[in-house]
């Protein structure tokens, strides 16, 4: 049987506007207890994750737990992109068993839900594996979670993709969100981003363009 390739993008594949980024839990005493990513990496992961949702206007929740008594203000890199936007606050540590989230989710109305947060065992399972059983699809941004340990982390995602979850990276999602670089009109969103916040990648880009004037597409 020949198959005839088109040039069109997966359905798979993420786009601005057909999900819902909830970001839980970013917050000092989940950051103490977490060893399965050093925290500086945590923290870039997650602000470049923050950074391209809010730059492609990405319906997002942030969302954390028993802030005021117990685990503290949630990473300035997540919160500064969205400026003024309230954190729903929880008492429960399974985000999708809080009533005011899951408002928002129904009042965003979107079939796919991406997670990024603290810890991955705990807090990204218990949502994930919800969101799953209902109809959800479910992408978790992996290198934006963390965990009290390496195996407590993998076993996590493990879990996750056992249930039907897809993982991917805090770059990945940046660039899946641009997709083709004659989209000029984030171009320049895009690879600022980059360049702050993609590490290696983005400091060739920042030489690349430095050096030879360089431009992607």
């Amino acid at each position: 049987m020949t198959i005839a390739a088109t040039p069109t993008p997966s359905p798979l594949l993420l786009t601005p506007t057909d999900h819902t980024l909830i970001l839980i839990d970013y917050q000092s005493q989940m950051a103490f207890a977490t060893h399965s990513i050093d925290i500086p990496s945590l923290r870039n992961n997650a602000g470049l994750v923050a950074s391209a949702a809010a730059g492609f206007g990405v319906s997002t929740i942030l969302t954390t737990v028993a802030e005021k008594s117990f685990s503290g203000p949630m990473f300035e890199e997540v919160t500064a992109p969205f400026p003024g936007q309230a954190l729903l606050d929880r008492t429960s540590m399974n985000t999708w068993e809080d009533a005011a989230v899951i408002a928002q989710v129904n009042k965003i109305g979107k079939g796919r839900i991406v997670f990024g947060g603290l810890w991955t065992s705990v807090c990204i399972v218990g949502p994930t594996l919800s969101a799953l059983s209902q109809g959800f699809e479910v992408y978790v941004i992996t290198d934006a979670c963390g965990d009290v340990s390496v195996e407590a982390h993998e076993r996590a995602v493990q879990r996750m993709v056992q249930a039907g979850a897809r993982p991917m990276t805090a770059l990945q999602y940046l660039l899946e969100l641009q997709r083709d670089w004659a989209r000029t009109d984030t171009y320049e969103l895009t690879t600022g981003i980059a360049k702050k916040l993609g590490g290696g990648y983005g400091l060739g880009i920042t030489y690349a363009k430095t050096m030879f004037g360089a431009h992607e597409g």
